[in-house]
């Protein structure tokens, strides 16, 4: 392989792309991105900026690909008819497109794991609003549970928890998935690396923390704090939804443990994932080289933990819209063992996310009273 000559294309312009070209670059990789924004995180790395108004746009896509050896995304919504041309005329596109195809809808998705015997929450679809609520009244529904919709959510986005009569001004009207609310215990993601060869690595078991308001990542502990047997069962999970799915890349796979202690796989992402950002600073291969080398069919690198480590994401305060201003940034970065990472976002708003810190320590307790301390000194907010 001469990387020079590799033309790498990522699908995507935010803060997991911009941390995949950070190791893009170390190997020379010759990188092209194409962004839905003028200014975009990604835009200071890579050798190739294309702008385009939106993923879905077919063309865009299609053209933006046609040029690249390797092409992979940082953000599932793309088109992937698109994708599949490219795979049929020699590109090598992963995650491939057919996985992509059920991964980008929820309703697939569960329908895979049923087909697939995984383990998940009991759900129905529905298509509209009106369906589900006919349900409700016939009795075929019960309170409580959680709508998702089957397409375009991110980030919390296009979830809505219903527990009684009074959220049903919550739902959402559009095909929609309806789980049965599980008594959760904990939240936990596994994120299993694959490469053309079939070969595979799993990282260990973080154990997250949401926050309930923006319904976003909060903080994540790693290695999670659990026995040793269900340590086991998570990681054999995760590899074995890998193993159905037979993908290439990263796929980072959420899992709910309800207070029975039964696992049941939430979703999956085919990309870098936010519950794998501390493997740039705990683990002997980072998530990102990780993804670059399943992608590239090369050997897959270490998962060992080299230091326990706290995440904590680090997004806009309420109240805070424009350009963005890091209040305890002297503070936190005094610190021994304060890894902080911010995303190149110009302007911040309301739980946007615009960085995380890992804090990295040989006790994880102590590492987690000092993720407390860290999270109480910076706040994110607007310059003026």
């Amino acid at each position: 392989m001469t990387p020079q000559k590799h033309k790498l294309g990522i699908i995507g312009s935010g803060q997991l792309g911009k941390m995949l070209l950070e190791e893009a670059v170390k190997w020379d990789l010759n990188t092209a991105v194409l962004s839905n924004e003028q200014e975009a995180p990604c835009k200071i790395l890579c050798r190739e900026f294309v702008v385009c108004k939106s993923y879905y746009d077919y063309n865009a896509v299609y053209q933006f690909g046609k040029s690249c050896h390797t092409l992979t995304i940082e953000i599932e919504h793309v088109n992937v008819d698109a994708l599949e041309q490219l795979e049929k005329e020699g590109v090598c596109v992963f995650p491939q497109p057919s996985v992509l195809r059920i991964i980008q809808n929820k309703g697939l998705q569960k329908e895979f794991y049923n087909n697939n015997n995984i383990p998940t929450a009991p759900y129905q679809i529905h298509q509209d609003k009106l369906t589900i609520l006919e349900q409700i009244e016939t009795g075929n529904l019960k309170f409580p549970f959680v709508q998702k919709l089957c397409t375009g959510g991110y980030d919390g986005k296009g979830v809505s928890i219903i527990n009684n009569y009074s959220d049903l001004d919550l739902l959402m009207d559009g095909a929609s998935v309806i789980e049965e609310k599980i008594k959760i215990k904990t939240e936990f993601a596994v994120i299993v690396a694959r490469n053309g060869k079939g070969e595979t690595v799993v990282y260990d078991a973080v154990e997250m923390v949401f926050n309930d308001e923006a319904n976003l990542l909060d903080v994540l502990v790693y290695p999670a704090r659990i026995s040793d047997s269900l340590a086991s069962k998570m990681k054999n999970l995760a590899l074995e939804v890998s193993r159905v799915f037979n993908h290439v890349g990263l796929l980072a796979v959420e899992m709910l443990l309800d207070v029975g202690d039964n696992i049941f796989i939430n979703e999956v992402a085919p990309r870098a994932h936010n519950s794998g950002h501390h493997t740039i600073e705990a683990c002997g291969c980072s998530q990102f080289e990780q993804h670059l080398r399943a992608i590239l069919n090369l050997p897959l690198g270490s998962t060992q933990i080299l230091q326990p480590a706290v995440m904590i994401n680090l997004i806009g305060e309420k109240n805070h819209t424009g350009e963005v201003w890091y209040e305890g940034f002297e503070k936190i970065i005094a610190n021994p063992g304060v890894y902080l990472h911010l995303y190149g976002k110009i302007t911040t708003k309301p739980f946007r996310k615009m960085g995380h810190i890992t804090v990295c320590d040989t006790n994880i307790e102590e590492a987690i009273l000092l993720s407390h301390q860290i999270k109480d000194q910076i706040r994110v907010k607007t310059k003026s």
